[in-house]
């Protein structure tokens, strides 16, 4: 953490110590812009930032609000970053940013929001205990660990839709089958809903990325 604030002050101009982390930091940044001469990251043919092993939106929504912050502290220093042939700018890093964000709510191969709850298609079937049994409303008498194994098993959208909670995502390919046993693409987690707060936030109050308000 204290890196990243000693990064900060680089960037901004008030640390002269920090050269070789923003060497790092800028290199990333450089394979995330699929414009730049720089070796990239992978991305789906649909366009989503992907790394193998499963939950792939932790890093569609952690990238993202990466994105919008090294944005910010470009902004405030008037730097950009040198990527080969091409300077990346701060609207540059908001732009990549939404796309990724926009593929995250429906703007992708699939046509489908990974938000359960937003859009008009989104994942029924969630790999989550609690929104795959049913509501103590609906099932009063107490329920053993093993007796939620017929509603796993079974094929039917979740009857507790987890309004807001994001799915692991598509594969490689920018496909999504709504398997709830596949946990790698259809489990929700916190980490991959803690970093888009910031980022839908950012946007809430910037709707347009590439008029920011400074």
């Amino acid at each position: 953490m204290s890196a990243c604030f000693d990064l900060q002050e680089f960037i901004e101009g008030e640390a002269l110590s920090m050269q070789s982390y923003k060497e790092s930091a800028d290199s990333f940044i450089c394979t995330l812009i699929p414009e730049s001469s720089s070796p990239h990251i992978q991305y789906t043919p649909g366009g989503m930032i992907y790394k193998p092993g499963g939950s792939n939106m932790q890093h569609v929504t952690s990238i993202s609000f990466l994105l919008l912050t090294y944005a910010k502290y470009l902004t405030k220093s008037s730097h950009t970053v040198n990527c080969g042939d091409i300077s990346v700018g701060p609207d540059t890093l908001r732009l990549q940013a939404k796309k990724q964000i926009d593929y995250l709510l429906g703007d992708n191969p699939m046509k489908m929001s990974y938000m359960v709850g937003y859009g008009d298609r989104y994942p029924q079937r969630i790999h989550h205990r609690g929104s795959s049994l049913p509501s103590i409303k609906d099932h009063p008498e107490r329920m053993a660990c093993k007796d939620g194994t017929p509603y796993y098993d079974s094929s039917s959208p979740n009857p507790n839709p987890l309004v807001g909670a994001i799915v692991g995502g598509p594969g490689e390919d920018d496909a999504y089958g709504d398997d709830r046993a596949d946990y790698r693409k259809s489990e929700p987690t916190t980490y991959i809903n803690a970093p888009l707060v910031g980022v839908l936030a950012y946007f809430v109050g910037n709707p347009n990325p590439g008029h920011i308000r400074h």
